[in-house]
């Protein structure tokens, strides 16, 4: 539980306020006066205003069940992680971790998804990376926007992964071998 109190809920305070300066402080980009970025270090990152009713890359964005389908998702994977750690699925420090960053990014795009007025996740992390014009064709070299709710979503999945391959290296060593 400490892991939710101590990791999900300030990473969950922290995304829903950097949503809530954004959408208070930046113009709505369907609006008159829309200014699409402000540069932070010029070239590279920039804080932008970006409505997202899809997942990443934009996919599904303006679908009109996509708010629907992600809202069920996210619920069902909220049930899922719940339900594997009471059965003791993530027994190591660093798959806590993962799972409470993955509780903190869920909570915070579904909160965008159903706030009245709203419908939409709040994307603001603007990067242009050298090269990615190369990637991706019509990006301008930006990657898409992202917000502190994806960012823990993106590090819980990077941490799962390498939990995975060190418990499955861990099993392929002989019994008895010292590390």
């Amino acid at each position: 539980m400490k892991y939710f109190l101590w990791l999900s809920l300030p990473l969950y305070i922290l995304d829903q306020v950097t949503k809530y300066l954004i959408v208070t402080n930046f113009v709505d980009p369907r609006e008159a006066g829309y200014t699409p970025a402000m540069p932070v270090i010029e070239g590279f990152f920039n804080i932008v205003r970006v409505h997202n009713t899809g997942m990443a890359w934009g996919l599904l964005n303006n679908s009109p069940y996509a708010n629907l389908l992600f809202g069920v998702i996210g619920i069902t994977a909220l049930i899922f992680i719940a339900l594997l750690w009471r059965k003791g699925t993530f027994p190591n420090r660093v798959s806590k971790i993962a799972a409470a960053l993955l509780v903190s990014g869920i909570l915070g795009n579904f909160t965008d998804r159903v706030l009245p007025g709203r419908g939409y996740v709040v994307d603001f992390l603007d990067f242009k990376l050298p090269l990615y014009d190369k990637i991706a064709k019509n990006s301008g070299g930006h990657f898409p926007s992202f917000n502190v709710a994806d960012s823990c979503i993106c590090i819980a999945a990077f941490l799962l992964f390498v939990v995975a391959f060190r418990s499955a290296k861990e099993e392929e060593k002989p019994s008895g071998t010292e590390s």
